[in-house]
């Protein structure tokens, strides 16, 4: 069982860093819009084979499922962050809540998980992009002040 895991593990929570770089996105819970993590803590990973990857579960009409133009992967993949060390402590699966308003964000699986897409991520930490915002920060170029 997994009791303690090193710091090392986890990606630094987003709430405890008050400057974000510009060059980053930022994504919040869309509820409550507390921060839960950054563009650089999401794990890319090779597209998978589509529907045929889920053959074995007999989706009806499974060959429409991405023909419609629609994003492939409706989750990002990341690495575990701060927030998450009480919810993955001692437990091999279970559901991602958001730490202010406990709504539910994705899931999780040290096994590793299925992306819609077809791949398997290994291990899984998966947050349902459904349920997250995405905040840019606009370059600040250069502004002069308005003279009157």
């Amino acid at each position: 069982e997994l009791q303690d895991l090193p710091r090392e593990v986890f990606a630094v929570d987003p709430t405890s860093i008050c400057q974000t770089p510009s060059t980053e996105v930022l994504y919040r819970c869309r509820k409550c819009r507390r921060a839960l993590f950054r563009s650089s803590s999401i794990l890319s990973h090779a597209e998978g084979s589509g529907p045929t990857a889920f053959a074995h579960k007999k989706i009806a009409d499974s060959a429409q499922l991405c023909s419609d133009g629609r994003e492939k992967c409706t989750s990002y993949f990341i690495e575990p962050v701060q927030w998450m060390e009480p919810a993955l402590l001692g437990v091999m699966e279970g559901q991602l809540l958001c730490p202010k308003c406990m709504s539910k964000l994705g899931s999780f699986s040290w096994r590793g998980d299925q992306c819609s897409c077809g791949h398997w991520v290994t291990p899984a930490f998966q947050i349902h992009k459904s349920r997250v915002d995405e905040v840019r920060t606009l370059p600040a170029g250069n502004f002069q002040a308005a003279k009157t």
